[in-house]
């Protein structure tokens, strides 16, 4: 299969940059560029690519006004091409929330070995975004989550404060930034503690804490070596690190380090879930969620022959049906759910004596 690209950026220097990279590679094909969003409406209306690589800031309308209307109507996987610096990384932030598949950093212009590793990154991206299926971002599900936590209900109840302490443990990939959003903003403040690990850059997983504590009932941040993992609390792996789960005196910590990459990734899914099945057996509930690769995969089968309850997002909601679906090959999961039904799951296994 050969991917066909899209690209929409201002910068004419930077357009013939990506054409060079992307130039006589036989998995992927430029099929047009556009300086603005505007012109590229009818161009990409009537040569529909496989996936759109696109800016954020661009005059006339901006590549975030864009994506939305894009994902408002028939979505085509996107990936962002921007600068990461601080704001630049928060704008990219609501891009993953709004449905892009990935982010990329521009490339560094006149680096050559620089714009050789940009190059192999980009070709991986992109033919990983062709796989993709973005879900549709509705108008309804940006206004629940932009809502003041002081007017919001929890969405489906709240069990006992003083319940055990059951783990919850959840692994992610590409569109895991959205899936992530909807599990936690539609679990109530005193949810049990939730362990994260999302693929994603270090710049990155600060803010994308913060954006979720500020729609979430549940306090969200990014971990800390030591933190406790308490009822109300998610906690984030940070990018470039591992994070594993530990537990004292009867309480959850999680221990966070550096190391290899596990599966071409820090952090790794399989560093958290093999720790979790380790210190909580039994006690423990691991999900996976969408991504791709295998990731994730051998430490759900690691917990699942432990006596932890696992869970894999079903084929038809996720982006990419790549991590959950090695799960199951593996025979590691007990059940296979829409993304829709994860957080009732998480609360009924919760409420379990």
């Amino acid at each position: 299969m050969v991917v066909k690209v899209f690209v929409v950026d201002d910068s004419a220097v930077v357009r013939q940059a990506l054409a060079h990279m992307l130039l006589g590679h036989p998995e992927v094909e430029l099929i047009g560029s556009a300086p603005n969003p505007l012109l590229a409406m009818d161009m990409i209306r009537k040569h529909p690519p496989d996936v759109l690589l696109l800016d954020i800031e661009m005059p006339g309308m901006d590549g975030l006004t864009f994506l939305r209307q894009i994902m408002a109507g028939t979505p085509i996987p996107t990936v962002i091409c921007s600068t990461l610096s601080t704001e630049g990384s928060k704008v990219a932030l609501e891009a993953l929330s709004a449905g892009a598949v990935a982010v990329l950093a521009k490339p560094k212009l006149g680096l050559k070995q620089h714009l050789e590793d940009s190059r192999r990154e980009m070709i991986q991206t992109l033919k990983t975004a062709a796989r993709s299926r973005p879900r549709a971002r509705t108008a309804s599900a940006d206004a629940f989550a932009a809502r003041p936590m002081a007017a919001r209900a929890p969405v489906l109840g709240s069990v006992h404060a003083l319940a055990m302490n059951k783990p919850v443990v959840i692994g992610s990939s590409t569109g895991g930034t959205q899936a992530l959003e909807w599990v936690l903003t539609h679990l109530p403040a005193d949810a049990p503690g939730i362990a994260i690990t999302q693929h994603m850059p270090e710049k990155f997983t600060a803010m994308y804490a913060a954006r979720l504590n500020g729609i979430c009932a549940m306090n969200v941040r990014e971990a800390k070596d030591g933190d406790r993992l308490e009822r109300g609390v998610a906690l984030i792996a940070p990018g470039g690190l591992h994070m594993q789960l530990r537990k004292a005196a009867g309480q959850y910590f999680v221990h966070v380090l550096d190391g290899p990459p596990v599966n071409r990734h820090k952090p790794s899914v399989d560093v958290l879930f093999k720790s979790a099945a380790e210190c909580g057996g039994r006690d423990v509930l691991g999900i996976l969620l969408t991504g791709m690769g295998d990731d994730g995969a051998r430490g759900m089968k690691v917990l699942h022959d432990g006596g932890a309850r696992t869970i894999a997002q079903n084929e038809e909601t996720c982006v990419v049906f790549g991590m959950p679906k090695e799960a199951i090959k593996l025979q590691a999961v007990d059940d296979v759910l829409p993304l829709e039904g994860m957080a009732r799951a998480i609360l009924q296994f919760d409420s379990r004596a």
